[in-house]
């Protein structure tokens, strides 16, 4: 019967310290739970050594505040390229988002004609890699900076530089964005599934480029290409 008593005893004491740490960890978790997202968030965004390149290329479905444009054109203006290419998605036969992205990059202070606007058919960023690919192999660029919105900046570089030919250089530019805030995005719901939904497309990406590097296949997608002047394009 003591012995009974004593095991009894024994597994109480050990249910109670296991209890004890268990809400010690996700006490302490809690308690630290900001840095962590915030550490998280901080490292997902990425920003490469920007030097000289033969092209900006905004990638299309910028934000409402334009913050792309206004990134791409802050980099143009420092003179890392002598062209912007407005890559942006057909929304109607005579219209879409290239439009659009060509008015903001005007808007601010980048001169019409050293902007190559891009209408694509692209319902992702994998396929509008593919489009301007073909644009890049076609004016033989060596580099090329690919801006896009700060959550956005891992996949798209992982899928560039695994879509474009090896002999062109891809850097990647970070464009703050209005919806995203690397140091409190777990504070509104809007960011938070921006977040959740990135993690989930660098995933889909992984398995869809899972053999390695693929040569770019030639997209259908490119469905206007007003050329500049040819001053522009050196």
């Amino acid at each position: 019967m003591k012995d009974y008593r004593r095991n009894e005893t024994g597994g109480i004491l050990i249910k109670l310290a296991v209890s004890l740490f268990l809400m010690t960890f996700f006490l302490a978790l809690y308690l630290v739970r900001h840095p962590i997202f915030r550490f998280m968030a901080e490292s997902w965004v990425i920003e490469d050594p920007l030097g000289k390149a033969d092209a900006l290329i905004v990638l299309s479905d910028d934000n409402f505040y334009a913050d792309r444009a206004t990134r791409a054109a802050e980099l143009f203006r420092e003179g890392k390229a002598p062209v912007v290419v407005a890559s942006g998605r057909r929304l109607r036969p005579s219209a879409g988002i290239a439009e659009l992205m060509e008015h903001d990059l005007v808007e601010r202070g980048v001169p019409k004609d050293k902007i190559l606007r891009l209408a694509v058919d692209a319902d992702s960023t994998r396929e509008e890699a593919d489009a301007l690919a073909k644009l890049a192999k076609t004016k033989k660029w060596h580099r090329a900076i690919v801006v896009t919105s700060n959550y956005h900046t891992r996949r798209a570089r992982y899928i560039f530089r695994r879509v474009f030919p090896q002999d062109i250089e891809i850097l990647v530019a970070s464009a703050r964005d209005g919806d995203f805030d690397p140091e409190s995005w777990w504070e509104k719901r809007k960011s938070t599934k921006v977040f959740m939904r990135e993690i989930g497309g660098m995933a889909v990406t992984i398995w869809e480029l899972r053999s390695g590097r693929e040569a770019p296949t030639a997209s259908q997608g490119i469905v206007e290409w007003r050329a500049p002047n040819p001053q522009s394009l050196v």
